[in-house]
Formats: C-alpha cells, sequence, structure tokens
C-alpha cells in the first residue's frame, strides 16, 4: 500500500506519518505539506527512512494535486487550516484552503484512480444542536466558518462518490491532542496552551465559566481510526462519516484540577469572556466507529494529558 498524507508535517498528520512508516503494510508515505501550519521539525525524524518522501506544496493548487498523487493507492487528507477564531478573523481564507483544497485533492483522487480518501472531518459541525451524546446523522446549524468549512468537505465526499465513484471515510474529531500539537502556534488548542502555563508556573486563561465541556481524544485514538479506516476490507464501513473521540466528558475546570494533580502545582486559572462561535458542550457517540471499524479508543483523557504534559516540559525546555 502506498499511502499519502496531506498536512503530513502537522500534528495529527505527522503522528499518522510515524504509525503508517512503522506499520509493514506500507512500501511508501508521500507527505504533502505546504508548511503554513505545520512544522519541518515534525517530519525531521523519517527524512532517511526509504519509504518516506516530503513535498512541500499547496494543496491550493491542482496540477501539483494531479501529479504528486500519482501512482497512489489511498489519501490521509489532514491539511486544513483549524481554529474557529481564525476562520472569524479570515474566511476567505479558510473557505480557500478547507475547501477548494480539498476539492482538489478529491479530485486528483479521481484522475489518478486512488482507491480511497479518509478526511480530517470535525465535531464543530454539530454547531448549536445541544443534544448529548452527539450522534452523525443528528446535527445542528454551524456556529462558524470553520464549521462550515468541514461540513462541506463531507458533502462533497458525499457527492463525488456518487458522480465519480470514489470511496471515502470522513472522520469528525473531538478535539484531538498529543504530542507536537505546537503551543506557540498563534491558534493553539486549549491544551498545549495549559501545559505550557503550569510547566511555566503562570495562570491559565479559560474562555468563560469553565463548565465548558469537550470529548477531549488523544492523537493515538485519531491515528487509530484512520489507519482502520485505510485498511479496513469492509465495504460497507467505507462512504461514511463517523465521530472518534472517547464518549466521554471534561470540563475545562476539571481539567485545570487534574493539571495540579500531574503538576503537583497549585496554580489558579483566570476567567475571560467565552469565544465567539464556540460549542458549549461537545461528547461523542462512537457506537458507529466501533460497529463498523472495530476502533476502541486505546487513551483515555488523563492518560493522555500526563503523557502529553511530560512531552511538552522536554520540547519547551528545547524550544
Amino acid at each position: 500500500m502506498k499511502v499519502i498524507v496531506t498536512g503530513g508535517a502537522g500534528f495529527i498528520g505527522s503522528n499518522l506519518v510515524a504509525a503508517l512508516l512503522n506499520d509493514s503494510r506500507v512500501t511508501e508515505v508521500r507527505v504533502i505539506d505546504n508548511l503554513s501550519n505545520g512544522y519541518h521539525s515534525n517530519i525531521e525524524e523519517f527524512i532517511d527512512n526509504p519509504k518516506f518522501s516530503f513535498f512541500q506544496e499547496d494543496i491550493r493548487d491542482y496540477e501539483k494535486m494531479v501529479e504528486l498523487t500519482q501512482g497512489f493507492d489511498a489519501i490521509s487528507h489532514q491539511a486544513a487550516l483549524g481554529s474557529v477564531p481564525r476562520s472569524i478573523e479570515n474566511p476567505m481564507l479558510s473557505t480557500e484552503v478547507n475547501v477548494l483544497g480539498t476539492v482538489n485533492v478529491l479530485h486528483a483522487a479521481v484522475q489518478n484512480k486512488v482507491g480511497r480518501v479518509t478526511l480530517a472531518c470535525s465535531s464543530s459541525t454539530y454547531g448549536d444542536s445541544k443534544t448529548l451524546p452527539k450522534v452523525e446523522d443528528n446535527i445542528g446549524n454551524p456556529l462558524s466558518p470553520y464549521a462550515i468549512t468541514k461540513y462541506a468537505v463531507e458533502l462533497y465526499a458525499d457527492v463525488f462518490k456518487k458522480t465519480y465513484g470514489l470511496n471515502y471515510v470522513g472522520f469528525r474529531y473531538f478535539n484531538v491532542f498529543g504530542p507536537k500539537q505546537n503551543p506557540k502556534n498563534p491558534y493553539a488548542a486549549v491544551i498545549p496552551l495549559f501545559c505550557q502555563a503550569f510547566i511555566e508556573g503562570n495562570e491559565p486563561t479559560i474562555n468563560g465559566d469553565g463548565h465548558t465541556s469537550r470529548d477531549f481524544t488523544f492523537v493515538d485514538n485519531a491515528v487509530q481510526a484512520n489507519v482502520k479506516a485505510i485498511f479496513t476490507e469492509n465495504e460497507d464501513a467505507l462512504n461514511q462519516v463517523y465521530n472518534v473521540a472517547c464518549g466521554e466528558q471534561t470540563s475545562l475546570n476539571e481539567m485545570i484540577d487534574m493539571l495540579k494533580d500531574i503538576s503537583g502545582k497549585d496554580i489558579k486559572a483566570n476567567y475571560g469572556p467565552e469565544r465567539k462561535g464556540d460549542v458549549k458542550h461537545s461528547k461523542a457517540d462512537i457506537t458507529k466507529i466501533t460497529t463498523s471499524l472495530e476502533y476502541e479508543p486505546e487513551v483515555k483523557f488523563k492518560e493522555g494529558l500526563a503523557s502529553v504534559y511530560s512531552w511538552y516540559e522536554e520540547f519547551l525546555q528545547n524550544n
């Protein structure tokens, strides 16, 4: 199996690349990333691997996507501009990268008869739906430009299957965290920022009252889902969208308490205004993915938080 990972120098992408390179079923892994949201340091360890190749190209360049995807069996499309606040600041750029870029990748896959594409989708698609847990067939209205772009990815994939016969699997990621998620990115997620604050002895800032809750998902679980989708022989599992999560719910206040235990530091949080476009509560129903893809979350939240805290201690010491 020859696999392309778009966005492979990013956080989830680089973790997936590591897993694929260590998989005996994979003969080649090609990363396509323009490094606007990824880091060369995330893939440095792979450079000398004979199964690995890297191309610094942009998914918005359709001709390049057609050229670089020739002869490959599967594409894991992780490239995107994440962050709700970023999409509110610049909806044009988020739309251009997340929608046009994805259409380029999908159509290149059609042109080159790629067997299947896995897609990084988002739990933000559930929007203003207050139903918990979140079930794939029951979504609300999107609350941000980012959420709209990620729902559009699902719609395009479905149409490409019906129109061109392209097989896909979409993953609605629920707040994925783990090693290689950079806390120094201007749009860094909450866990990198909180870990950095505790490590440096600063008070983290919570947007809102701290009761906001998420189904935080360690990156190994997202990697597992992608690998299972790339290799599944269950035809009924294809051309579906799945939640990727742990089926648990943790509030930001609870996370602060866990970080106190992990760090041994009694640091209090500051509270600020809630962010525009944020969903208040999120928890996934993972019945569909466990049934169809035999997915089981391997790392639960507190274990993953302790693991990534140690990773950030080393990262911040060296950067």
